[in-house]
């Protein structure tokens, strides 16, 4: 089975963490999902393997989606073309949207592509298919639930229905929330989070600050009294 088109299970997730804190990254790595939503630092664990591949200078750090998918695009077309590997749009979206369990199964198998051409092996051919993430296969996996829910429905209906009822569709989530109107939620969900870390990042400066606050005040004190005791000494000089 092709590891896109699994599931990790908790083992291969920790080795696979395990790896990712192998690679000295330029950012801390805090929630994995929202760590590489941009690109840039699985840009840099390919850098980390071949220098010559990857220009660090064409990713920015981004909190916007247009500019994370940028990212992206340009890494599908310059790096991973090279390394015949490539993410579908579909999931580059849910990656840039930091949707959990999505940039997992993506690092595992770009891992198996570095390894592989590490280890000498012909990449042509070799692509990594991407079924898993295919928005198609997702209709069809939904659609397949769909007829297992309704097969039950049917069987389960032992008495008969009243003609004055009228049977009522199965509600579905999110059916009448605009797509546009959930982009922008959620990307006004990923710029709250970063206004979070950043409120952090400053809380963090702020203690800091006041505790070399509190050290110079000691300082202080502690020369005024100095001065004082100096002060007492030469007026009690005849």
């Amino acid at each position: 089975m092709s590891t896109m088109n699994r599931d990790l299970d908790e083992d291969a997730l920790q080795e696979l963490y395990a790896w990712i804190d192998q690679i000295n990254l330029s950012r801390p790595k805090r929630n994995i999902a929202r760590d590489f939503s941009d690109g840039v630092m699985i840009a840099e664990v390919v850098k980390h393997f071949y220098p010559k591949l990857v220009d660090l200078h064409n990713y920015t750090p981004a909190h916007s989606t247009q500019q994370k998918l940028s990212n992206w695009n340009t890494l599908n077309r310059k790096v991973f073309s090279k390394l015949n590997f490539h993410i579908p749009e579909d999931t580059v979206k849910k990656i840039t949207l930091s949707t959990a369990g999505t940039i997992e199964p993506v690092l595992c198998a770009l891992r198996i592509r570095l390894e592989d051409k590490q280890t000498g092996k012909n990449l042509e051919g070799t692509q990594e298919p991407v079924e898993y993430y295919s928005t198609v296969n997702e209709k069809a996996q939904s659609g397949n639930r769909q007829v297992i829910v309704t097969t039950d429905i049917s069987n389960k209906t032992t008495a008969p229905v009243k003609k004055t009822q009228k049977s009522s569709p199965l509600p579905v989530a999110g059916q009448d929330v605009d797509p546009a109107f959930r982009l922008l939620l959620e990307e006004k969900e990923q710029a709250l989070l970063a206004l979070q870390e950043t409120v952090e990042i400053l809380q963090i400066k702020v203690n800091r600050l006041e505790h070399l606050v509190h050290l110079k005040d000691l300082r202080i004190e502690d020369l005024t009294k100095h001065l004082e005791r100096y002060k007492s000494r030469h007026n009690n000089i005849p």
